[in-house]
């Protein structure tokens, strides 16, 4: 065909082309794969929970960025409840672990194992914490300080083994690590108080009638449904810095559209007494316009697949290098952005093909 050969005709601009392209790809992946992982590591947590209700400080609406407290003797209200089969206490805390390279940031979580609620979402290695000198790390959190199951780190004066990792408990700019309530409790120096408790209603109850009863038997707490409390935490992680991403993907589009419509004007502009030449022979109506179509999906396609095969391999040197960024996909997203290359394709050609208009069939008598 005669528009991918004069595409091949300079195979060094078609190559740098086509690896624009690709970049651009990757770059519009990993911000959606960003998005995507973060978005799981940040409410994997609630999703995960077998908990009917959560009761939350009258004000609080989420875990993410919101801060609760409520009185432990309140669980006992709670469990008089003939509905209630049992409310477990968690208490969340922004804190530091003491690692080899100095005091790290973590999302800490203590919870009564004996009563298993309120754990980690899943062990990738290891187990779950037993005893008050034990605890879970996020598995991205011990990847990037070099921490294994069975050393040994510090929250404030107390030395913890590490018993276990963790998955879906990373957030991309803080993980979760896990602790029991005792351990909790000092790490606070004062205990009686917890961020919420978690609730589990006897088989076939009204959730919505326990929870009205449950208001209006504990003062100043406000009580969520599962899927409401979920979806509470998807808005709060949807509010935060993770729709940049999204604004930096349609750029990096913007750009992709732009760097196409320049080469394949530049394309035209150079083979200018070509186009003349089949329009003075008498080329059917659109033939010129569609060889410039076509070259812009073929540029656009050779770019997408290039960076189709190179982002896999690239996300595992990144994960390697940055263990806490967490990428992940999904057919979904490669069929997105399959089709926005193919549009972007497809704006791309308009401009240059405008500009076809611009060459006359007498042009082929012109000596200059």
């Amino acid at each position: 065909m005669y528009a991918i050969k004069t595409l091949f005709d300079q195979r060094f601009r078609f190559f740098m082309t086509a690896s624009g392209v690709a970049l651009c790809v990757i770059l519009i992946h990993f911000l959606l794969g960003i998005y995507k992982g973060v978005a799981d590591g940040s409410v994997e947590y609630v999703r995960s929970s077998t908990a009917d209700l959560w009761i939350m400080q009258k004000h609080a609406t989420n875990i993410l960025r919101s801060t609760s407290m409520i009185k432990t003797s309140r669980r006992g209200d709670v469990e008089e409840l003939p509905e209630v089969e049992s409310a477990s206490p968690l208490l969340f805390i922004i804190g530091s672990v003491q690692v080899p390279e100095g005091p790290k940031t973590a999302y800490i979580i203590g919870y009564d194992p004996e009563k298993g609620v309120g754990g980690p979402p899943s062990i990738h290695q290891g187990r779950n914490i037993k005893a008050d000198d034990e605890i879970v790390l996020d598995r991205s959190f011990a990847a990037k300080y070099h921490i294994n199951l069975g050393d040994t780190v510090s929250v404030k004066r107390d030395k913890l083994t590490v018993v276990g990792l963790s998955r879906g408990t990373n957030m991309f700019v803080l993980q979760y690590v896990f602790v029991t309530l005792t351990e909790a409790f000092r790490i606070i120096n004062f205990g009686g108080m917890v961020s919420c408790f978690q609730v589990k209603l006897v088989p076939g109850s009204n959730r919505s009638q326990v929870a009205h009863l449950i208001e209006q038997k504990v003062p100043d707490v406000v009580v969520y449904g599962r899927e409401t409390f979920l979806e509470n935490n998807i808005d709060e992680m949807e509010s935060g810095v993770l729709p940049m991403l999204f604004v930096i993907a349609l750029i990096g589009s913007v750009v992709l559209t732009a760097i196409l419509s320049l080469i394949l004007s530049i394309n035209v502009l150079e083979r200018r007494k070509d186009y003349a030449v089949m329009k003075a022979l008498g080329a059917p109506r659109g033939f010129v316009s569609r060889l410039v179509l076509v070259q812009s999906l073929v540029l656009s396609i050779s770019g997408l697949i290039l960076g189709l095969l190179l982002f896999f391999p690239l996300m595992k040197i990144v994960e390697k290098i940055a263990p806490e960024v967490s990428v992940s996909t999904s057919a979904y997203h490669v069929l997105l952005i399959s089709l926005g290359v193919v549009l972007i394709g497809l704006i791309s050609s308009l401009y240059p093909i405008s500009k076809l208009k611009q060459i006359y069939p007498m042009e082929v008598f012109n000596e200059k």
